[in-house]
């Protein structure tokens, strides 16, 4: 009988490329697996860059990999529109402006580029939505708006609300990942010498990994 394809969740990474790899190396995705990474790859950490060549290079062996939008990447594309770079400078993109300087200007190889502009502000399964910050409580998906997706906190975290489905989240650092009724928090602060996290959702099997010199 012909192993189903797994439903993989993985939280923020934060430019740390070493756990990433670790990580997959430790899963070793399989080509009909499903891999939803919840947002924030660059920012804070050693390798930004690097973490965007892992992940297009795992898109090539995986093709389902699903790429949400976190902050830091809406926070980048506003600086490459000429927007709030004190704002993006204040939340740690100054190790991803420095990754991609050449000769004094930013310069994304047109895959970065690419990449960065095609990211998804949610996903949706039967069981499951999928969004990097959490869900404003007493609107629908559909209503949610890009910045509630992207930025909220305490509102989702202490509310009650269900959306009919499991949500699943990052954005929001715990010390380990957090299972309640109604939601996932995959978030357990790798930049910050905790662990990056990836939970396969069909039967919430756990694999983490670590950034060494955090």
């Amino acid at each position: 009988m012909k192993r189903r394809g797994r439903l993989l969740a993985v939280g923020d990474i934060h430019g740390c490329r070493y756990a990433l790899q670790t990580l997959m190396a430790r899963i070793v995705p399989a080509r009909d697996d499903r891999i939803v990474f919840l947002g924030d790859y660059i920012d804070r950490g050693p390798d930004p860059r690097g973490v965007v060549e892992t992940l297009l290079a795992l898109r090539s062996r995986v093709p389902r990999c699903i790429f949400l939008m976190g902050n830091h990447e809406r926070m980048l594309l506003d600086v490459l529109a000429g927007r709030n770079l004190p704002v993006y400078l204040a939340n740690g993109g100054l190790v991803t402006l420095l990754a991609y300087l050449d000769k004094g200007h930013l310069q994304l190889p047109a895959a970065h580029r690419d990449f960065f502009n095609s990211l998804q502000l949610f996903y949706e399964t039967g069981k499951h939505i999928f969004v990097h910050a959490g869900l404003r409580p007493g609107y629908s998906l559909r209503q949610q708006t890009e910045n509630d997706l992207l930025w909220i906190r305490e509102a989702f975290l202490e509310s009650i609300a269900d959306w009919g489905k499991t949500v699943v989240f990052g954005h929001t650092p715990m010390r380990k990942p957090y299972f309640g009724s109604r939601r996932i928090g995959l978030d357990t602060g790798a930049v910050y010498g905790g662990t990056l996290t990836a939970c396969d959702l069909g039967t919430r099997r756990i694999w983490q990994a670590r950034e060494p010199n955090l």
